[in-house]
């Protein structure tokens, strides 16, 4: 079995739980983690144990279902409110990423559908739903996955940002799938990944990730981009995002937006990869998308044996917004959004 043939997100076997790879223990431990509470699931993703756009859908697909099977009403409007508040407290843990909301309106919408069944049957009907989205992402992570080898050739340097992987989505990944399937194929790729301070998804996941598949991967520190880029070695650059508004702009981890004008000034091509879930007409630009701000100890005490700066006051927005004009293409499943990205992202929901 190939690395990326592993699921990061799943429902337990009794259907009680939620199981996920706790990321905060990469790449030291390896833990499963069995999400059985609201407060448990609210938790981890808001503390980043599970993590990554379409893979934080998925979970919440499974976290209604689990949250539904311990919701105890024999009337059906109390059961879908009770249900609906749920739904509500989870979409609260992380507002960047359109995916949490999305998968979550899609079930509590199949749910109201079925509101003149019985709560047996809107668990039935929760649960497919769930089941639902997670293969379609595993569909979805392919499709793209193969478009995005149309855009690469065998041993192109390619820089990544963050982690958009199998950890961050289901099997191939997106920013990272058109790799995996590349070298599955025979193709040898140079990737070198940004570290991403300051939870370093780019050194703790998106390097274990692709050595673990024995891909050539280079960890280096975010303000090296511009050096590797300078010294020729980088031909195309990969990143997820975790939403894309209607003009293009796309929201991602912080510090991509930086890669991206990097890429613009030397020439390079700056390639986002994504599902079509995470495309939000409703969002007309970059200025309408939420960005989500954090704890400041991130910065100065994560991943430290002892604080690495005084306590003076610290900036921690998680998310940063590239500009659709330093955007080369928004690869999805339904093909290559190309600019302007107005019109080709309208028509490559209508697919």
């Amino acid at each position: 079995m190939e690395y990326y043939d592993t699921d990061s997100v799943r429902l337990s076997d009794d259907e009680n739980s939620v199981i996920i790879i706790d990321q905060t223990l990469l790449p030291n431990r390896t833990k499963l983690l069995y999400l059985s509470s609201a407060e448990e699931i609210f938790e981890a993703i808001s503390s980043l144990r599970v993590r990554g756009a379409p893979a934080i859908g998925i979970c919440a697909g499974y976290a209604m279902y689990v949250i539904s099977r311990r919701i105890s009403s024999s009337d059906t409007e109390e059961f879908l409110d009770k249900l609906s508040q749920v739904g509500e407290y989870f979409s609260s843990a992380r507002p960047t990423a359109v995916n949490l909301s999305a998968a979550i309106g899609r079930c509590l919408s199949a749910a109201r559908e079925h509101k003149n069944g019985s709560a047996a049957e809107i668990r039935e009907i929760l649960k497919q739903t769930a089941l639902n989205i997670h293969l379609e992402d595993i569909h979805m992570c392919l499709k793209i996955s193969e478009y995005g080898l149309t855009l690469v050739k065998d041993g192109d340097g390619i820089l990544t940002h963050c982690n958009a992987g199998p950890l961050a989505t289901s099997r191939y990944g997106t920013g990272l799938g058109t790799i995996f399937l590349g070298s599955e194929r025979g193709l040898k790729f140079r990737v070198y990944a940004d570290e991403t301070r300051p939870l370093l998804q780019g050194a703790r996941l998106t390097a274990y990730e692709l050595d673990k598949a024995g891909i050539d991967v280079t960890l280096i520190c975010d303000n090296m981009a511009s050096f590797v880029m300078n010294e020729g070695l980088i031909q195309a650059v990969f990143t997820g995002c975790d939403r894309v508004a209607a003009n293009g702009d796309t929201a991602n981890k912080i510090g991509t937006s930086g890669a991206a004008i990097l890429a613009k000034h030397y020439g390079i091509p700056f390639y986002v990869f994504c599902p079509s879930t995470t495309i939000d007409l409703s969002c007309r630009s970059g200025k309408d998308i939420p960005i989500e701000f954090r704890d400041g100890s991130e910065i100065r005490t994560m991943f430290f044996s002892s604080p690495s700066a005084p306590e003076v006051k610290c900036l921690n927005p998680a998310f940063d917004v590239t500009d659709h004009s330093l955007i080369t293409a928004i690869v999805t499943e339904n093909g290559i959004c190309l600019p302007p990205f107005e019109k080709s992202l309208r028509g490559s929901l209508k697919k």
